[in-house]
This record gives C-alpha cells, structure tokens and sequence, in this order.
C-alpha cells in the first residue's frame, strides 16, 4: 500500500486531492500505511515535493452491497488481465476499455438478458447476500483498488 501510494503522488501530482478508497481488508489499513499518509500530508511535505492532500475513505466493513460489483471485476481481470502478454501500457489499457464497452453496448440493446452476458461467471449467484464472498481464492491475498 506504501509503494501503491508513492506511485499514485507521482502519477498525479497536479492534482490538489487524492481520495483512496478500498474494503476493510486488513493490510489496507496498517500502522505503516497511516503514518506514511500523515507524513507526506504535512504541509512541509507537500510544498516540497508539489503533492496531493491524501484523503482516505475506507468502505465500511459490512459493505456486501458492493460484492457484486467485485466480482464483475474479477470477471474483468481473468478475462482481459491475468495471464495477458500486452506489449504496452496503451494494448492493456484499449484491451480493458474494449471489454467495458462491448458490455456496455450488450445492456444497452439486452436490457432484459445483460445479467447473463456480463455477469455469467461469478463465483456466487449476481444478488445481494450478507453471505457471499465474492473474491477469487486464486487472488483473495491480492486485494482490490476500486
């Protein structure tokens, strides 16, 4: 999360906030992370290095709500992501945005049959329950950047 931080600051620097949000997973939230976010949000820190104010906004930890857009990411990332060979950034980047869009384009003219086009390959069935667990086993150490 540290690394993940001093990448964000250097990527946007310009910018006058950063929001950082995740779910309640528990390397999200360490002693390491949240002194190293009050460090670089003092004000000699900032003017120095020209950065972002951090704003941290953790989910609440009983957000199963969100569980099902989780699991359409994953869906996302073993389709497009995982086990991938891009030559670039951009070929990663137009490959993520291709499938986004051919969802998109699929709900808006199946408004009625989208569950089974973009949803089909949840780990759980595509409804809310306190129960579900939408995480892939294979990834569920790896966290999620939302």
């Amino acid at each position: 999360m540290v690394k993940l931080l001093h990448l964000l600051l250097q990527e946007y620097f310009d910018c006058r906030r950063l929001y950082l949000s995740w779910d309640a997973a528990s390397w999200h939230s360490s002693k390491k992370f949240l002194a190293e976010v009050k460090r670089v949000n003092k004000g000699e820190h900032r003017n120095t290095y020209q950065s972002p104010m951090i704003k941290l906004r953790p989910l609440p930890a009983r957000a199963q709500f969100l569980n099902v857009i989780e699991s359409v990411f994953s869906g996302l990332s073993q389709s497009v992501i995982h086990n991938s060979n891009y030559q670039s950034v951009e070929e990663a980047k137009s490959a993520i945005d291709r499938y986004i869009s051919e969802r998109n384009a699929f709900f808006k003219s199946n408004p009625k049959k989208a569950g089974n086009k973009i949803w089909g390959e949840e780990q759980v069935p595509s409804y809310f329950s306190v129960s579900h667990n939408c995480k892939d086993p294979r990834f569920s150490g790896l966290g999620s950047i939302r």
